[in-house]
This record gives C-alpha cells, sequence and structure tokens, in this order.
C-alpha cells in the first residue's frame, strides 16, 4: 500500500540543520558535499511511500513500551517516523532526522515523547 510522506516542522528544520553542516564543512559539491547528502536523506524519506513499515522500532522507545514508531538508518543519521496505515489515506510521518551519534534518549524525550503522533 502505498503511503503520502510528510515532514513535520521539526523534521524540515533538521534537514535544513543538517544541510548547513555539511555545506559549511565540505561545500555544496562532491559526493561527500551538502548536496549529494541532502538527495541521499531526501530520496530514502520519499522511499518510505512504497514501504512505510520497513524501518525497525527504535530500540530506544521499544524499551519504553512504545511501537509507534520505526526508523531509517543512514549513518550517520536516523530518521524516525510514524507510518500511519489506519487512516484512509496512509501516511508516513517524519518526525526527527538526527546525528545517531547524539544521546538518542535525551534526544527523543525532548522532541517526541512530549508530543502525540498527530500532532
Amino acid at each position: 500500500m502505498k503511503a503520502k510522506v510528510e515532514l513535520t516542522r521539526g523534521a524540515e528544520a533538521d534537514l535544513l540543520d543538517i544541510y548547513r553542516r555539511r555545506l559549511g564543512q565540505r561545500g555544496s559539491e562532491g559526493q561527500d558535499g551538502a548536496e549529494a547528502l541532502l538527495d541521499r536523506i531526501v530520496a530514502a524519506i520519499e522511499g518510505l511511500a512504497e514501504h512505510p513499515l520497513r524501518g525497525p522500532v527504535p530500540p530506544e522507545l521499544e524499551a519504553l513500551g512504545i511501537r509507534t514508531y520505526r526508523q531509517l538508518s543512514l549513518a550517520p543519521f536516523r530518521v524516525i517516523y510514524w507510518p500511519d496505515m489506519d487512516r484512509p489515506d496512509p501516511c508516513a510521518t517524519v518526525m526527527l532526522i538526527a546525528d545517531a551519534r547524539r544521546d538518542f534518549r535525551v534526544l527523543l524525550e525532548e522532541r517526541m515523547l512530549r508530543v502525540s503522533p498527530k500532532s
């Protein structure tokens, strides 16, 4: 079943921050530049339309008994999303895009556990 893919404002801001950081580090061009990184992340997110249930439940959330969310790993980044397949127009909502080297337990508490997936 094909799903619509959406990004929350927070996820859009994450993507912009990642792009800007890479732009400052390595420039925009080349296979390791900001444009290539952005293309790689966006392609993975767009792939959720065809396979919205493909990623595993984030272990930090599963440990809390929360199995609503899934993740994509794009080293060194993780994309946390909510596949809502129970609505008439199935949707995968990207909630968070972050460097996997961060303390994800703290990040998830700050960004996701305070809001419901429908926010």
